[in-house]
């Protein structure tokens, strides 16, 4: 009787194992078809990917930091035309 116990026990360990082993195979076939349609759908929505969304911010940035410091210099310049039309 044990014997037929430890074998019965060994096959449903064995099979649940196995179901176990599938699982995993079917969960990551699922994320990857998952992952697969969300890209799909962010390609179709044309959404900007991270990097080009950072670049065009960095130069966003340093377009601002530009513009500042040409209409500081621009206020300097304007600044020394009004001193010397006031000069006699």
């Amino acid at each position: 009787m044990t014997q037929t116990n430890n074998r019965f026990l060994d096959e449903l360990a064995r099979l649940m194992t196995d179901a176990a082993g599938a699982a995993q195979g079917m969960r990551r076939d699922f994320e990857t078809m998952m992952k697969a349609q969300g890209e799909r759908l962010l390609r179709e929505l044309d959404v900007v990917q991270r990097e080009e969304f950072e670049a065009v911010r960095e130069m966003a940035t340093k377009a601002r930091e530009e513009n500042d410091r040409l209409s500081a210099r621009l206020a300097t310049l304007e600044a020394e035309l009004a001193a010397l039309r006031r000069q006699p």
